[in-house]
Parts: structure tokens; sequence; C-alpha cells
């Protein structure tokens, strides 16, 4: 890996636009399980999809808000790790940088990362189901799940659940990003689900090196510029420089 690690910090060090796109990879290093990991214990009788439509909401709104709140409590425990440190400091001292990530945790805004494109929203966030806005617990009233001060509409996890769409600004920032920048980065993540695992690929064809970094092998690998085989924690801070 030495060879490609020095190359891909010589493409970093001459780009001037650079993009990432993380995975659960990397926040699986913090200790938050993967989405199907969490069907685990009391949810072990559940698939995700029972758990995370908005038909499962629907039928059994208080089963759903409550295997959210226990995701909340392992996002609300975890720490950022060395990737997403070193993700900041890549950005620190990029000219351009975008950081659009498929997580829900908003662990790369703890670690200090400003340019983030949520592609599937944020875990710790509420939004009222009837008008699809942010809330503060002063917007809501008290119950499980609880619902709209204003509105009197249930409240919902602020993320993307199956079924629905990715919301539309951030997908096209993400692409916007990606189709622009002169580094792409692909961390931890399986480049299968859909639309993200396009981002890299749209990279690809507007002319930018891409840079894989993952502990195995992925649809990306065989067309990737340089590829990174290990932990986002690891890999990263070698990258940028640290180690």
């Amino acid at each position: 890996m030495d060879e490609g690690l020095h190359q891909a910090r010589a493409l970093l060090s001459a780009a001037t636009r650079v993009a990432v796109l993380t995975g659960a990879g990397i926040s699986a290093e913090s200790g938050i399980p993967t989405f199907r990991d969490a069907m685990t214990g009391l949810w072990s009788q559940f698939r995700p999809e029972d758990l995370a439509t908005p038909e499962a909401f629907a039928a059994n709104p208080k089963v759903v808000w409550a295997w959210y709140a226990w995701r909340r409590e392992l996002v609300a425990e975890a720490a950022p790790n060395a990737g997403h440190a070193a993700l900041v400091a890549l950005e620190r001292r990029t000219p351009h940088f975008a950081l659009i990530t498929q997580n829900v945790d908003g662990l790369h805004a703890r670690a200090g990362s400003r340019n983030v494109i949520e592609l599937h929203g944020n875990i710790m966030e509420d939004r009222c189901c009837a008008e699809g806005r942010v809330l503060t617990p002063a917007d809501e009233l008290p119950g499980t799940p609880p619902r709209c001060a204003r509105c009197g509409a249930p409240v919902r996890p602020g993320v993307v659940w199956f079924g629905e769409t990715l919301p539309p600004r951030a997908l096209e920032e993400a692409f916007a990003e990606a189709q622009r920048c002169d580094v792409f980065l692909s961390i931890g993540t399986s480049t299968v689900v859909e639309p993200a695992a396009s981002l890299p690929f749209a990279a690809l064809e507007a002319g930018a090196s891409v840079l894989e970094v993952n502990p195995t092998r992925t649809p990306l690998s065989a067309q990737a510029t340089i590829v990174l085989a290990g932990a986002a924690g690891e890999v990263l801070p070698r990258l940028v420089g640290w180690s």
C-alpha cells in the first residue's frame, strides 16, 4: 500500500477541489452498528424494512420510535474516530472541499467537518410528518412519538426511509461536487446503494482521480485510480500525513 499511499498523497496535494463520500464503515469504527447489524437483541425479530418505512411508522409508530430512540442512544455515546479527524484536517488545507455522507449519525460535524452533505438525513433530528420541518423540543407535544405543537402531526426521525426519495437539494449538490472535483475519495462504502453508488463513477467520467479506502473490494475497486485497502481510521491519518 505504501506506493499507492505516496501516489494518493501527491494527488491530494495538487488538488484544489476534493470531494469525499463516506459510508457505514467509518461509523462502524466508532462503534455504531451498521443498519442491518442494529437488528439485535429485542429487535432481532424485525427486518430493517419493518421499522424503516413510512408504512411501518404509520402502522406501529410506538415500535418504530422506540427503535430509533435506542439507535440515537448508541449514536450519542459514540465519538468521532481518527478517520473523521483526518478528514477535518484535509478539509482545512483544501481550497474547496465537500464531504458527502450516507451516514445519519452526524459524527462528521461533531468532529469539525464544515461542508457536509447528508444524503440520508440525520438521526438526531426530529421532523414534522406533515410539514417536513426540523423541530426542537419546544416545537413538540409529549408522546410516543411526540406530536408537532403547531399542526398536531406525528413527529418522525429526520432520516430517509425505504421507499422515500433522497433530499433533492443534497443529491444535486453531491453530484455537482463529484463532477467538478479533482480528486474523489470513496471511504467505507460498499458502492452498491444507489444513487450514492454512482457518485464515484460520475467523478471518474468527469476526469477526476478516484481514491478508494475500504477493507474489502467493491464494484468501484476495478475502476478506481488508487485502492487503499484498510480501515478509514488507519489509512486516512497516513493519507493526510499524520503518520
